[in-house]
């Protein structure tokens, strides 16, 4: 009886040190399946309005930077209902001042502009947005260098968009991981599709099991508790983009994760020339294959 009491108690502690099995830890929610595309119906619907409509970007010199539809122009801004100048953007020591052209209907939060005005950048939520008829401009900043970034929905990159694909949707590609923090917060100088350097921060890495595998990801901190992923998987340059997927992820109270590729996206870069987006960390360049999420463009490279 000692014997067996023994062996018992043996099995018991083995099985405590295994812990509790994933599937049993981190059920997957009844209503995943819903989740997941009413995720993707609002990321396809903000995309189309924030990235597809991308036309053209302009890096801006130093002093005047002359802009319209003339060839003359030291930015040629392409559409039959472009004015052949619609007025000069003055960039002055990283500021931009847009002096409009006489007789031009630009707009400003639907007010017209007459007068110079400083362009807030689109690295705030607090962006001036230009608008000449369906035609929206912006001022974009990569690795701190300022250009003018154009949205035109009747453009033919709008127009030539052939839509989004996905993966179907697997609940074995929704994992739960731990954050490891970091001892101190840190800047990383992150490298972008235009070779620009911008600066990321992060606080420490993921670690998560997937297909029995366990894998760490490195994040960026967007906002506190807030995590953007920038990863390659096996799956890069063949059935995913090439140069990277994007994920969103947040912390919970408990340090736990929970990370869905299921929700994996390409970045803008993928279909328009005119994005800039960040290429992975090293550490990120996961070799495991990861068929989840969006596939690659099928218009090819724009």
């Amino acid at each position: 009886k000692r014997l067996g009491f023994v062996v018992a108690l043996i099995m018991v502690l083995a099985a405590c040190r295994k812990g509790p099995a994933p599937e049993a830890s981190h059920p997957t929610p009844p209503d995943h399946a819903t989740q997941v595309e009413q995720w993707r119906a609002k990321h396809e619907a903000d995309y189309r309005q924030d990235f597809v409509t991308i036309a053209g970007l302009f890096p801006l010199k130093e002093g005047v930077n002359t802009a319209g539809s003339a060839a003359t122009n030291d930015i040629r801004l392409a559409g039959s209902t472009m004015p052949a100048s619609m007025g000069k953007f003055v960039l002055t020591g990283g500021e931009v001042r847009y002096e409009p052209a006489s007789g031009v209907d630009v707009r400003l939060e639907d007010e017209r502009v007459t007068a110079p005005v400083i362009l807030k950048d689109d690295s705030s939520s607090a962006e001036d947005e230009l608008q000449l008829g369906s035609v929206r401009l912006v001022i974009h900043k990569s690795g701190g260098k300022p250009s003018l970034r154009v949205r035109d929905p009747n453009g033919p990159l709008a127009k030539g968009f052939v839509g989004f694909q996905w993966f179907p949707i697997d609940p074995r590609y929704r994992v739960v991981g731990r954050f490891i923090k970091d001892a101190e917060p840190k800047s990383i100088p992150v490298t972008n599709t235009y070779g620009d350097v911008d600066s990321y921060k992060s606080e420490g890495v993921i670690e998560f099991t997937l297909m029995g595998e366990t894998l760490r990801l490195r994040p960026f901190t967007t906002r506190p508790k807030r995590f953007y992923i920038v990863f390659r998987d096996g799956s890069s340059g063949q059935e995913t983009y090439e140069a990277a997927r994007f994920l969103y992820a947040d912390l919970k109270a408990n340090g736990s994760v929970e990370i869905d590729f299921n929700e994996a996206y390409n970045p803008p870069c993928s279909f328009n020339s005119f994005t800039t987006c960040p290429l992975p960390l090293p550490e990120n360049r996961l070799a495991i294959r990861i068929p989840a999420g969006e596939m690659a463009y099928a218009g090819g490279h724009q």
